[in-house]
């Protein structure tokens, strides 16, 4: 009893609780960052009600432990504003809009990323804007303008490459301007984003895919993306192999309600992907104001670049893109003395699937290729007899037989249930 007792003390000494002020319990601690993408409901042409929206979702999203939240495109004006985007009263009121979102973020540890429409050198540019801090980081303008089918955006807007300058004065500060630029949060190592605008991933050489060149770790796309039949799921495909492609993580978060439905209908799909895996998806058509959540292993992902060594040579190959970029830098002060445990799925058997039909096609799939290996190197070699093993590790005398090559590849292409133990020997009229 007395040696129970002490190695119960041991334990409590040893083993602090979850509970404690401990960095180890906070996910920042292991090479993970938290990020969001927020649907809120808008207002056509209503900049206020909009900028309230973003900020309630903006203090949720930090009160989660999110590092960075994005929104829809054109969010604080709302997408479907047509040619009043060209009218003063509605750009005054989105550039008032903003000046209460850069206040609230003061309070709030997270990086915002905000779309609005934006007049820069008597041009009107389709922009996301990093706020952090209360202060505005950078200003990104769309790279892409469609101009078929449903869209005419080239109607209201100029593209980046339209842009003469690399700063602008908005709001009383001297901000950075231009679709080349990245942000660096110096809290967190490896942490570095990129925001692109819906269209600029649609196309065949994203904006995205150079800034992950450039050390892009955490990919952005404000969409607004009207929906019609099948476009969610090639949504699915095309964020989840941008994220992959580019060793990264992708966010995308498109328009909801609120958006006009005179000629377009709308969903509010947000994703967030990671290396090709999808992490996190939002409930599409929902009638209130909603945010999406997701941990990622910014430390997979450097590492991942690393092995990838190709990854490197792309690097040199575009160099001349990849110069293209500025890196803007900011802190977010954010607290490692707070608990905040890991909200991701980890799967207990990282190589076995657990849902029964994957388990079953990935068992299948191991079985052919060592079945096409073995008959390959038993072709080649031109054995004429071989010893097979069935065992989950040791193998006794009993579960090995000589066969002649005839029955060995028989037996390599039986069923896998076939080669149990309690099957190890072939009948009498096959040995």
């Amino acid at each position: 009893m007395l040696q129970a007792a002490r190695l119960r003390v041991a334990w409590s000494v040893r083993s602090p609780r979850p509970d404690m002020k401990n960095p180890f319990f906070n996910l920042y601690s292991h090479g993970f960052a938290r990020v969001a993408v927020g649907v809120p409901v808008c207002r056509v042409a209503d900049p206020a009600f909009n900028a309230a929206e973003t900020i309630a979702l903006a203090t949720q999203a930090a009160q989660k432990g999110a590092v960075l939240v994005a929104f829809p495109e054109l969010g604080i004006s709302a997408y479907t504003c047509d040619d009043l985007f060209h009218q003063r009263a509605l750009l005054d009121a989105c550039e008032a809009a903003l000046a209460t979102i850069v206040e609230a973020s003061r309070k709030l540890p997270a990086a915002l990323i905000v779309g609005m429409p934006l007049r820069v050198e008597h041009q009107l540019f389709n922009c996301a804007v990093v706020v952090a801090r209360g202060r505005i980081q950078g200003v990104v303008p769309k790279s892409y303008l469609p101009n078929y089918w449903e869209f005419y955006e080239a109607r209201q807007f100029s593209a980046a490459d339209n842009a003469a300058v690399e700063s602008i004065q908005l709001l009383g500060q001297d901000v950075p301007f231009g679709a080349g630029l990245l942000f660096d949060v110096d809290d967190i190592p490896d942490f570095r984003f990129h925001a692109e605008i819906c269209e600029d991933v649609w196309v065949p050489i994203p904006p995205s895919s150079f800034a992950a060149l450039a050390g892009a770790t955490v990919l952005v796309n404000l969409s607004a993306s009207n929906i019609v039949v099948g476009k969610a799921g090639y949504r699915h495909q095309l964020v989840s192999q941008q994220s992959a492609r580019c060793l990264a993580a992708y966010l995308y978060t498109s328009a909801g309600k609120g958006e006009s439905s005179t000629d377009l209908a709308w969903d509010g799909q947000a994703l967030i992907c990671e290396n090709g895996e999808l992490l996190a998806e939002s409930e599409r058509f929902a009638d209130t104001s909603h945010l999406l959540c997701a941990d990622i292993d910014v430390e997979r992902l450097s590492r991942e670049r690393m092995h990838q060594v190709t990854f490197g040579h792309s690097v040199r190959r575009h160099k001349a893109e990849v110069d293209k970029f500025r890196v803007v830098r900011f802190p977010l002060d954010l607290s490692l003395e707070k608990s905040l445990p890991l909200a991701r799925n980890v799967a207990r058997f990282p190589y076995v699937p657990a849902d029964p039909r994957q388990r079953d096609e990935r068992c299948m799939e191991v079985y052919n290729i060592q079945v096409q290996a073995l008959v390959q190197r038993l072709s080649a070699s031109k054995i004429s007899k071989v010893v097979i093993g069935v065992s989950g590790g040791w193998i006794p005398p009993t579960h090995c037989w000589s066969a002649p090559r005839q029955w060995t590849a028989w037996a390599c292409r039986a069923p896998i249930s076939w080669l149990t133990p309690c099957r190890a020997l072939p009948p009498a009229s096959a040995r």
